[in-house]
Order: structure tokens, then sequence, then C-alpha cells
């Protein structure tokens, strides 16, 4: 468990691709009775307009749902997108899933400021007067779309072998759909324009960056990463083994992880105590 996780894994939150797909759900319905004034006219991640005093968009672009097709199509992807999603929680543990969601959000804002940031330094003339209309154009390829395919490769890395079945028919392995998707990313990178190459290559960098953090449990099945993740931490719990533990209380860093030691210099010899004994505690002397 690593010092961030020991901190921060108290406020991961559980089953995020259903909260998730819940705000994909608000989305749809805001669109059914806004309509797509509502929804891309005041919703969607423009730069330009966050800059301008309209901050909700930081946050309101996740309820822009990834399709608006068939119902009956929609439904079973984000159904699809649901339990891969879950399953990777589970495989993962919800404090390193929530870190590559929220870890692929931050960069697709980064990824927009980055592309406004790109216009105004090459094309600056040309948006004098328009850059209003162009941002809001291209906040359109800043949607969880790519959030999406993000969270696909993740599964597709982590569990190659599985088969899925295409069309409800076809058996597929995951890892040749994956295969698949990469291609589709990388055609659209290729072609002409710049917006999608800013907001494909945010979503890329954010799998990338969990391929190389996680390429040395690349070759175990998801029941190994599973079972090393509940070894790693039963072991810590039981052993006893700790670097940090109170003379006075006895409390340790794995009971209480937010609790802060220091040594006494006061004190003859190494004895160590807790924030609420440093000082309180009676000073050792040697007679």
């Amino acid at each position: 468990m690593s010092p961030f996780e020991r901190k921060f894994g108290k406020y991961a939150i559980r089953n995020l691709s259903f909260v998730l797909v819940m705000c994909y759900a608000v989305g749809y319905v805001l669109q059914m009775f806004g309509g797509q004034v509502l929804l891309y006219g005041y919703l969607t991640l423009d730069p330009y307009a966050v800059l301008h005093g309209q901050v909700w968009r930081l946050f309101t672009w996740i309820l822009i749902p990834p399709s608006s097709g068939n119902i009956f199509l929609t439904v079973i992807m984000l159904y699809f997108y649901c339990s891969i999603g879950t399953t990777l929680e589970r495989t993962w543990g919800t404090y390193r899933y929530n870190v590559y969601l929220f870890q692929g959000m931050l960069f697709t804002i980064a990824g927009s400021f980055l592309l406004m940031g790109f216009r105004y330094l090459f094309n600056g003339a040309e948006l004098a007067g328009g850059a209003a209309p162009y941002f809001q154009y291209a906040s359109l390829f800043f949607s969880t779309y790519y959030i999406n395919m993000s969270i696909f490769l993740a599964f597709a890395a982590t569990f190659p072998d599985v088969q899925v079945l295409l069309m409800f028919i076809i058996p597929v392995k995951v890892k040749w759909m994956g295969v698949a998707y990469a291609v589709m990313l990388l055609f659209d990178f290729m072609s002409p324009g710049v917006e999608h190459k800013f907001a494909i290559g945010a979503s890329l960098l954010n799998f990338a960056v969990f391929f190389v953090t996680s390429r040395n449990m690349m070759h175990l099945n998801p029941k190994q990463i599973h079972r090393r993740h509940e070894f790693k931490r039963d072991v810590k719990r039981s052993t006893g083994i700790t670097k940090h533990k109170c003379a006075i209380c006895g409390r340790t860093e794995v009971d209480s992880p937010d609790l802060q030691f220091r040594f006494c210099s006061k004190c003859d010899g190494n004895y160590e105590y807790c924030e609420e004994h440093l000082y309180t505690h009676t000073h050792i002397r040697r007679q």
C-alpha cells in the first residue's frame, strides 16, 4: 500500500463505474427534456467559457453521454462499460481504479486547455472575434467517449484472454477487440484536424501511465492480481512488523495510518512516541 493510498484510500468512491453511468443517465434526461442546446451549449468542456466564468463546465462535461443513438444499443453499451469497470475495480482495488478514472478526467481537462493554448499560439489571428464559436465546437471532442475507450483498453490489457460475444454470437478474445480499438484510435488520430488529436492524446496518456505503472502485473491473471493485493494487505496486518510504534500506547502506523510519530531527543535511548504522547510523556533517563 502506497503512502498516498494509506492517506487518501478512505475517500475512494466505491462502484465508481455505476456512478459514472448514473451521470450519463442524468445527461440523457437533460437531453430529452432540455434538448441539444442545454446539453451541448452549457455543459461541455469549453476552456474558453471556463476562463470567462462558466467554471461548472469543469464538472458538467461528465454528464454528456457517450452516445445518443438507438436506446437499446445505448443500454447495452452502458451495461458493458459498467460491467468491465466494476471488474477492474474488484481486481485493482477501489483506490487504484478511482485514480485511473480521475486521472483520465484530469488529462482530458488539461488536453482541452492545451488545445486552446495551441490554437492561440499558432492561429491567434484567425480566432480574433470568433474564438467562442470555435471552442464551443472543439469542446465536443473532449467527452466521456475517450474516457470509456481508455477503460476498455485497460480492461483488455488486464484480461487479454477473456472472451466476449461480439453481436451476441461471435466469441472474441478481448485482446483482439483492444487491438481493434487501438487501430480505430490511431485512424482517428491521423485524420485531419487537431481537436481530436488532443482529446485522443489525453486518453492514451492515461492508459500509457497505467501500462507503465502496471507492467510488472501484465503477466498475471485477474485472480493472481487480486490475490497479490489481498496477500500484501493481510501480511501487513498480521505480521506485526511496523516502522513506528508509540512507547506509551503501543499504537503503530498500521493501527492509525494518519498518526504522526516522532523520537524524543530528551529521552535516553531510541524511544518513539505518537503525536498525542510526544509532549506529555515522562522522559526516560538512564541511571
